[in-house]
């Protein structure tokens, strides 16, 4: 059934403004952004096509142009459109009115990160500059790494924090494989910033390792070296 032919609340864009875009399926949120059919197949058979062809909303934001265009009716324009969307999402996640933002507790850290970092296919490590109030000042990405681990040295994390006259950081990191237990080296590289940021001054709040849609707090989780 062509989307034209389908009851005015059934149809996807309809349903999007009267509803809004949460209320609607992975499906009918891709026939949206592809928005005509193909060679007699409608943008919904298409955006059935395009979501069986993956297995989840991770893996459509994963995909790319050429896999996308393997998809039968799925031409690189419409690859195009659904690769800008998704890149968009992105930016949109990281943009700067994180800044300001106040952290009260390691929730208010996945809350600012976990969207854009969940999906990573590589270890990303990242430092989040506070003020004297708890403020977000920035956050900086200082490396990263390859699918299971992520070398980080001190002096990349405290120098944007000296020059951004930071009070304290939190440390980021993900695990690509979206478990959150920390390794070994994740507690003995937050107790070395840990000694390296008192000896500038600049104390080092907590360390999360932000998993699949999960986090873990290590300082919660007591792996801090107590004052």
């Amino acid at each position: 059934m062509k989307i034209r032919e389908m009851p005015y609340e059934e149809r996807p864009r309809e349903r999007m403004l009267l509803e809004g875009a949460q209320s609607l399926s992975l499906r009918e949120l891709v026939a949206i952004v592809i928005g005509s059919g193909s060679r007699g197949r409608s943008a919904m058979d298409l955006a059935e096509a395009v979501v069986c062809s993956v297995n989840s909303a991770r893996e459509l934001g994963e995909a790319s142009i050429e896999r996308l265009v393997k998809v039968d009716g799925i031409g690189y324009a419409k690859a195009a459109r659904l690769k800008a969307a998704i890149e968009l999402g992105r930016r949109i996640a990281r943009s700067p009115r994180k800044r300001g933002q106040m952290i009260r507790e390691p929730g208010d850290v996945a809350d600012l990160v976990m969207s854009e970092m969940r999906i990573l296919d590589r270890e990303h490590f990242k430092v989040i500059l506070l003020d004297a109030k708890n403020a977000v000042i920035s956050i900086e990405t200082v490396s990263i790494g390859t699918l299971d681990s992520s070398i980080v040295h001190p002096r990349e994390v405290l120098k944007p924090a000296l020059e951004k006259s930071a009070a304290s950081i939190i440390l980021v990191h993900n695990h690509p494989t979206g478990e959150i237990e920390p390794s070994r080296e994740d507690i003995l590289v937050t107790r070395r910033f840990q000694q390296c940021g008192k000896l500038l001054g600049i104390e080092v709040l907590d360390h999360i390792i932000i998993g699949d849609g999960r986090y873990r707090s290590l300082k919660a989780g007591g792996y801090f070296e107590e004052d």
